[in-house]
């Protein structure tokens, strides 16, 4: 008879991401906090009584920040008051994604696959799936001679793409002097300059149909950066910059508002990447610096997608008070570094993905 696992405790999987979801479906939600007022009127109190008051004033607020954030989703999709997107036809998308070998891209191109969606991935190692929905072309996506040639196969012997992910990645872990030419040509060429070749190679086909969706791969390191990741936030900050200038240039410069742009920004996602990646194991500190899984990022770049949604798009909960905290002084952002153990977190790392061959093979 096999072992039996201990069960485990409800608060193992408690940390601040779910408590914030419950707030933002409770306490911070206009629809739940319109009922706080109301309820205390008709349980006899008057309307100038504080605990009426004070609940109403609650409620304008909270409505009016739902309002604000509700109109700029509006307003970057270039939509309507009264008609959404039509629904996206799944059976008529042909999806390219980078990296879709291991980790994040992997698990995007299985679930895609299972919604009967042609999935293309471009990576130097071939997938390992049954899916007949997925076709595997080799490509170096830093290399634009490469990238060139694959995507003229795939609209020869596919179709012309629909949906363009741009999820390759990889990371050195080295202090900057340590650095060497290859590390840094490699992390831009992978990080960044792919991002341009793919964009380059299959945008026009997207603009002769005014529709389509690129989903660009970032970091909460493109935000704010950390020991032994110089180049690596750097490549990432690049990525998020060129996600801004893209939607200006589609809305503004191709009038092709209906491509939407996507940028997504995570923290610490448990993935061949990172696996060598320390942080510490005591509760409070995965309360509030939560490791994501995968399936946490690809969740909500499906629901972009499936809404036909431009979309930023950061988890967990913390990486979205980087930028905020990029505005406050130094030493507040160094105290939220160490506590977020940004400062030491890298010093054991070891490159398990994208090794070179001048690497050598990872030492057991």
């Amino acid at each position: 008879m096999p072992p039996q696992s201990e069960p485990t405790l409800v608060f193992d999987n408690f940390d601040i991401d779910l408590l914030v979801k419950v707030l933002a479906h409770t306490a911070f939600s206009p629809f739940f906090t319109f009922f706080i007022p109301v309820f205390y009127f008709f349980q006899g109190a008057k309307i100038t009584d504080g605990v009426v008051a004070y609940s109403a004033i609650y409620y304008v607020v909270v409505s009016a920040i739902w309002f604000l954030k509700w109109i700029s989703k509006l307003y970057r999709n270039q939509g309507n008051l009264l008609f959404g997107p039509k629904p996206l036809d799944w059976d008529e998308q042909i999806v390219v994604v980078t990296g879709g070998s291991s980790g994040v891209g992997e698990l995007l191109a299985n679930t895609l696959a299972v919604r009967n969606v042609t999935v293309v991935v471009l990576d130097v190692k071939p997938i390992q799936t049954e899916n007949y929905n997925i076709a595997y072309y080799k490509c170096d996506v830093s290399q634009w001679s490469e990238v060139e040639a694959v995507a003229k196969r795939i609209k020869d012997e596919i179709g012309e793409p629909t949906i363009l992910i741009n999820n390759a990645g990889v990371v050195q872990g080295k202090l900057i002097l340590d650095l060497s030419e290859k590390d840094v040509q490699q992390t831009f060429g992978v990080n960044t300059l792919a991002h341009w070749w793919t964009i380059k190679a299959f945008l026009p086909d997207m603009l002769k149909k005014k529709s389509g969706h690129i989903v660009s791969l970032a970091s909460v390191m493109g935000i704010l950066g950390a020991p032994r990741m110089t180049d690596y936030g750097a490549s990432k900050a690049a990525v998020i910059s060129l996600n801004d200038t893209l939607r200006f240039e589609l809305d503004n410069q191709y009038n092709a508002p209906g491509i939407r742009t996507t940028v997504v920004c995570p923290g610490h996602i448990l993935t061949p990447l990172f696996s060598t990646f320390s942080v510490p194991q005591n509760r409070l500190y995965q309360f509030f610096f939560p490791s994501v899984q995968p399936i946490d990022v690809v969740k909500p770049i499906i629901t972009a997608l499936d809404e036909q949604q431009s979309q930023t798009i950061m988890v967990p909960f913390y990486s979205q008070l980087m930028p905020i905290l990029r505005l406050l002084p130094s030493f507040v952002i160094d105290l939220a570094q160490y506590a977020a153990s940004a400062t030491h977190s890298m010093a054991n790392f070891t490159k398990i993905s994208g090794r070179r061959e001048d690497e050598g093979a990872l030492k057991e």
